[in-house]
C-alpha cells in the first residue's frame, strides 16, 4: 500500500508539472501574439486554455481521491493540500495567457500596443515567460533557490507595471481612450501573471518547510 501511496504522489507532482509546462507554452505564444498581432497564434492560444482548465479539474478529483482514501498525513499531506492550491493558481494563470491573447485579436490587424510602450511590454513579456519556466523548475525539482529567483523577477514585473501606469496617466501622453484601455490591461494581466507565479511559490514553501512565508 505504501508504494501505491507513493506512486500516488508522485502522479500528484507530475500533473503539476505538465499543466505549469502548458502554461509556459501559452504565455510564451500570447506574448509573441501580442507583440507580433499574429491573430492564428492568438486563436492557438484561447484554443489551448480549455486544456489546461481540464488538466487542473482534473488534478484536483484526484488530489481529492488521495486526500480520501489514503488520509496523509505531515509533508505528505502539505504536498496534496498545496497542490490542491497550486493548480488553481495554474488555472487562473492560463486564463490570463488567454486574455493576453484575446487582446491581440480583438485589435488585429491594428498593433495592441500604444505607442511609446513597446519596449516595456516586450520585457514584461520575456519576464512572464522567464517566470513561467521558472515555474515548471520548481514544481520539477523543488529547489528552494528557485522560489527568489521567481519573486525576484516578479519585482521587476512589477516594476514595470508601475511604470505603464504611470506613463498612460501622465497629462504628456496623448492617445486615444482604447489605447489606455489596452494598456492598463495589458499591463495588469502580465502583472497578475507573476503574481500568481509567487502565490505558487508560498505554497511550495508551505510543502517543502511547512511555512507559508
Amino acid at each position: 500500500m505504501r508504494v501505491v501511496f507513493q506512486q500516488e504522489l508522485r502522479e500528484v507532482q507530475d500533473r503539476l508539472v505538465e499543466i505549469s509546462e502548458l502554461v509556459e507554452i501559452a504565455i510564451q505564444r500570447a506574448t509573441t501574439a501580442f507583440q507580433t498581432s499574429d491573430v492564428a497564434l492568438a486563436e492557438a492560444v484561447i484554443d489551448s486554455d480549455d486544456e489546461i482548465d481540464r488538466l487542473a479539474t482534473s488534478l484536483d478529483e484526484h488530489a481529492i481521491t488521495v486526500l480520501a482514501r489514503q488520509q496523509p498525513v505531515a509533508s505528505d499531506l502539505r504536498l496534496v493540500v498545496a497542490a490542491l492550491r497550486m493548480s488553481s493558481n495554474l488555472e487562473r494563470m492560463g486564463d490570463i495567457a488567454e486574455h493576453i491573447a484575446q487582446l491581440a485579436r480583438y485589435r488585429f490587424p491594428e498593433s495592441v500596443i500604444p505607442k511609446g510602450l513597446r519596449s516595456t511590454f516586450r520585457e514584461m513579456g520575456e519576464l512572464d515567460v522567464q517566470i513561467a519556466g521558472l515555474l515548471t523548475e520548481l514544481l520539477r525539482d523543488q529547489n528552494p533557490k528557485t522560489i527568489t529567483e521567481i519573486r525576484d523577477v516578479d519585482d521587476r514585473i512589477d516594476e514595470l507595471h508601475a511604470s505603464v501606469f504611470e506613463k498612460v496617466l501622465s497629462d504628456s501622453y496623448s492617445v486615444e481612450r482604447v489605447n489606455v484601455v489596452d494598456a492598463t490591461l495589458a499591463s495588469r494581466y502580465h502583472e497578475r501573471f507573476g503574481d500568481h507565479a509567487v502565490s505558487i511559490t508560498k505554497k511550495m514553501n508551505y510543502f517543502l518547510s511547512g511555512d507559508w512565508s
